[in-house]
């Protein structure tokens, strides 16, 4: 080789090697360890005016981690921002308390390194508002005292029923012969629900979750102390729990998520366990493009609880971009594990041809920010949509919208409108749904979804497809929906819930539905599943086309005994172009029959004729 080529073979090497150096060395960041601030493990003593301290060194556009010393710390409201927030699904009177409050914060890691975060009374752990380019990793959130309360059951007869509660975690008081829970700062609430776990299995007790737990009339109870930690409840309870089972006990509503995310982008929330919080667990609302990665809304084991999480496990609301959800687990929540849906408000009234006045439907759906102009706003029965040009806050509970083109002549009020603007892509794989109450996943959003590879063993449906054309705060019409590769174990749908009608249900929100009434769900596959039903309900579908269950496995379950008023397999009302073919099903499956209702059997593809009878209404 020649001296010359052999100069400029290695000058190349050189060159490349120094390129592909500097590609693996990172840029600059800084290392912000918040012990230098003077955080050290505390119990008594409250953590955060150190995070305060530090916070002044956050405010840079600079990459930069925040760095806690592995440890426990403790928090309370002393000392704590205070801002007002309208969180979706959560009581919005007054300001929340903000711990870790980040606003206008870009480019930061929180390391927790294994911490143990541990909050007393009503406040937000973490509030990312505004914020972009945000990892939260490494760490666990607690309560010393929760606002759910969990008893033992006894004994129990005619006459009465004697329960163990542990009054250090869940501090009560007999007022008048009823229960109250210490809530902190001088108030407390009264029980108003419950629920039953299995001791062993650690599952919601089938047909307990919808319908009173203790059976009707079980709040006539008279309550009494018969020593430290035993209180007799005295009543002839119409259902009566197993001896040995816990009873989860509600007494309050929702006030402060674990995590709210507000107008952020590019949020990135990473092995974050969260044992409790006194809302959802995790709130993302109008923001962008989220990653949940090791999530894990789930009891604290070490205190024998059985609920956990919050009262959802992660709640999505008028978001956009792409949300991923991944080797997450959601276990023992009191509502649902994750709902993704939007927010509709109401014309009240109409101020002109192009601009309306607008409210939300109740206090516990106003949030801040519903449109931006830009946003295209849907007519949720008029089939028209329109551009927002500008938005003018009128009050605290009404606003003005002006759009680009006139608004549809026959809106007036009570109509509903739907941001079409802010619907997420979704994507939800290698995720356990562990037994909670009502349906594991509720879909309400337009975005090309995909659920691959999750467990799901909720008490309702497994998934719940919802959506309304009338007056809901939950809008959405799926458009682009695969299911594929998931387990869904004999633990779903064993209670009664409104909507969930087998499951999977598709189930939206139409009024007045006619034969020639335009689907409302469109293009939703169902492929290569394991499905383990007890009852007969395996699917629902009402109002779609183009619906396929293709290359299923359905095995008869034997767990628990058949309760479900709904006696088919597979129940389609006002659907078109169904594909049901080439799954594998067990000669012993319940029912074996396929129901159609307004849905002529011309847009059935199936090859069960020999084994399944269909029943035409």
């Amino acid at each position: 080789m020649k001296p010359t080529l052999l100069i400029i073979l290695f000058s190349w090497l050189f060159t490349f090697a120094v390129q592909a150096s500097a590609s693996e060395i990172p840029t600059d960041t800084t290392y912000i360890f918040i012990k230098d601030y003077g955080l050290y493990k505390t119990r008594k003593k409250n953590a955060i005016k150190y995070f305060y301290k530090a916070l002044e060194d956050l405010k840079t556009d600079q990459a930069k981690v925040l760095v806690f010393s592995t440890g426990t710390y403790h928090f309370y409201p002393d000392g704590c921002k205070t801002k007002v927030y309208y969180e979706a699904n959560t009581s919005n009177e007054g300001p929340k308390v903000c711990a870790f409050h980040f606003e206008n914060i870009k480019n930061l890691v929180i390391d927790g390194r294994g911490s143990h975060l541990i909050f007393h009374q009503e406040m937000q752990p973490f509030t990312f508002d505004n914020c972009q380019n945000i990892t939260l990793k490494n760490v666990t959130i607690d309560w010393e005292q929760p606002f759910i309360a969990q008893a033992e059951v006894l004994r129990i007869n005619n006459h009465y029923m004697d329960i163990g509660l542990d009054p250090k975690e869940s501090p009560y008081r007999m007022v008048e012969g009823k229960i109250f829970f210490d809530v902190g700062n001088g108030q407390s609430n009264e029980w108003r629900n419950t629920l039953e776990f299995d001791r062993k299995g650690r599952y919601i007790v089938p047909h307990t979750g919808e319908q009173p737990c203790l059976g009707e009339d079980w709040d006539a109870y008279f309550a009494e102390p018969t020593m430290p930690g035993i209180v007799r409840l005295h009543f002839d309870f119409k259902r009566k729990p197993q001896i040995g089972n816990y009873l989860v006990m509600q007494h309050a509503t929702p006030t402060h998520a674990g995590v709210f995310i507000s107008k952020s982008d590019n949020i990135t929330i990473e092995n974050l366990r969260l044992f409790h919080a006194p809302g959802s667990g995790i709130l993302a609302q109008n923001s962008k493009n989220l990653e949940f990665n090791q999530y894990q809304a789930i009891p604290n084991r070490s205190k024998i609880l059985y609920f956990g999480g919050g009262f959802d496990g992660l709640q999505i609301v008028n978001c956009q971009g792409n949300i991923l959800i991944d080797n997450c687990t959601f276990e023992g929540i009191v509502n649902e594990p994750v709902n993704v849906h939007n927010i509709s408000v109401q014309v009240e009234e109409v101020l002109s041809d192009n601009q309306v006045k607008c409210s939300y439907l109740d206090k516990q759906s106003k949030i801040q920010n519903w449109a931006r102009p830009g946003d295209v706003v849907n007519f949720i029965g008029t089939n028209t949509s329109n551009t927002v040009k500008t938005i003018t806050d009128i009050d605290k509970e009404h606003f003005s919208l002006q759009f680009e083109m006139p608004v549809p002549s026959n809106l007036k009020a009570g109509d509903i409108l739907e941001n079409l603007s802010w619907t997420p892509d979704l994507t939800i794989k290698n995720s356990n749904f562990k037994s909670s109450r009502a349906s594991g996943l509720v879909l309400a959003t337009s975005g090309k979804v995909e659920i691959e590879n999750n467990t799901f063993e909720s008490s309702g449906s497994a998934i719940l497809i919802t959506g309304n054309a009338n007056t809901s705060l939950k809008t959405g019409a799926a458009t682009d929906v695969s299911i594929s590769g998931n387990s869904f174990t004999s633990l779903c749908n064993t209670s009664s819930y409104r909507y969930s009608e087998a499951v999977i249900s598709i189930y939206p929100i139409i009024p007045a539905i006619k034969d020639d009434t335009p689907a409302y769900h469109r293009n939703i596959s169902i492929q290569n599943n394991q499905f383990n039903p007890f009852d007969y309900p395996l699917l629902y579908a009402l109002s779609v086309e183009g619906l396929s269950f293709n290359g299923n496995t359905v095995t008869r379950n034997y767990d628990f005994a058949p309760f479900h008023n709904r006696l088919f397999t597979f129940s389609l009302e006002y659907c078109k172009q169904i594909d049901i073919t080439g799954n594998n099903i067990s000669d012993d499956v319940l029912g074996k029959n396929i129901y159609l209702k307004k849905t002529p059997e011309n847009q059935l593809k199936t090859d069960l004729e020999s084994i399944f009878t269909i029943e035409k209404f």
